[in-house]
């Protein structure tokens, strides 16, 4: 049973509606992350579980209880800021202290709990330091340790890595997911960043004018996307829309301009009555062979040819419209140079 759940929750901002009829569900001690383009609610959605927006429709259960109504200082929920929101005249110590201070919290208790959180996020001996003689990624971790002292039934994060340089981010999303596996604590996790979410959730939502498109595994919607909005944002850039499809077992047979296209049936994935097909363009194969017909090809001319250190990458011309395919290899095809596209059979993805 899920912990949390938002039951065709409504939001609006000045008579625009954000979120409409959203539902969206988080099982104990689970990381969920919500991902999308700015604009698609994913802030609104944790600003209305904080307390900190209410809705006009629908109903907010945590824990098996009504919290639609319940004000944001009722909740027991940690919040981390994009803007680490810290006390610069208060010391680390201090900083972190100050929830349990609001909570009267007895100063024995206060002390031996925040040197506590201090050890798990890596800072003890940084508890007399001032945010303003800390790094970026510091910081972060004093704004994470406030909002886990608490002892929170919930972990808040609004675009925690955003204000960081990119090493300073991949150390601490490390640092998160570790954090958040020893403790076990129930997390909900916003970012534009798709490489961020993937690699430290249990579960991800990609979000979309206020609707989740996908709720899903990272790695099952980096293979198995289900719309054509998630594949594009997830990076399958080449498409093909089908005129017919027949499905026999675990191979669905598609025709396309005259041309038969094979696709693999993956447990799942099928869509039945989808005729949208999507491939990666590091999946999608160059051959210098035009003689006979391959399986799954389409024949093309280079239309541009560029170098991109590992690899080049083409925009092939073709028929069905253009392609662009990643390949590595130590001769580069020219442009104008005729080429077939292999769609390899279980790269092959519909979507809706």
């Amino acid at each position: 049973m899920a912990l949390l759940t938002l039951d065709h929750v409504s939001v609006a901002y000045d008579k625009q509606t954000i979120l409409k009829d959203f539902q969206l569900e988080l099982e104990k001690g689970k990381l969920l992350s919500l991902l999308g383009p700015s604009g698609c609610g994913k802030t609104t959605t944790l600003r209305l579980i904080a307390g900190f927006l209410e809705a006009s429709q629908g109903k907010f259960m945590f824990g098996g209880k009504d919290y639609t109504k319940v004000p944001a200082n009722k909740r027991n929920f940690g919040f981390v800021f994009q803007s680490y929101a810290l006390f610069p005249h208060l010391s680390v110590y201090d900083n972190v202290a100050f929830g349990l201070r609001m909570r009267k919290v007895k100063d024995k208790d206060i002390s031996s709990r925040v040197m506590r959180i201090l050890e798990v996020v890596n800072l003890n001996g940084f508890e007399k330091r001032f945010p303003q003689e800390l790094s970026g990624g510091q910081r972060q971790r004093v704004a994470i340790a406030r909002a886990l002292v608490i002892e929170p039934d919930l972990l808040l994060f609004d675009e925690p890595l955003s204000n960081l340089d990119a090493n300073l981010r991949l150390n601490m999303r490390v640092e998160i997911r570790r954090i958040q596996q020893e403790l076990g604590i129930t997390t909900l996790y916003v970012s534009h960043d798709q490489e961020e979410c993937f690699s430290i959730s249990d579960q991800v939502a990609i979000m979309n004018k206020g609707v989740v498109e996908q709720l899903d595994r990272p790695e099952t919607i980096f293979k198995y996307p289900a719309t054509e909005f998630v594949a594009q944002f997830i990076g399958f850039h080449n498409f093909i829309e089908f005129a017919e499809r027949s499905d026999a077992g675990e191979v669905i047979t598609l025709k396309a301009g005259g041309r038969l296209f094979t696709a693999t049936a993956h447990p799942g994935t099928a869509r039945p009555g989808a005729r949208k097909g999507a491939i990666r363009p590091d999946d999608l194969m160059v051959s210098g062979d035009t003689s006979g017909d391959m399986a799954n090809a389409l024949p093309g001319i280079i239309k541009v040819s560029t170098y991109l250190g590992r690899s080049y990458q083409y925009v092939i011309e073709t028929e069905l419209g253009d392609f662009t395919a990643n390949q590595e290899m130590e001769t580069p095809y020219l442009s104008g140079q005729r080429v077939n596209l292999i769609f390899p059979q279980d790269k092959l993805i519909l979507v809706e």
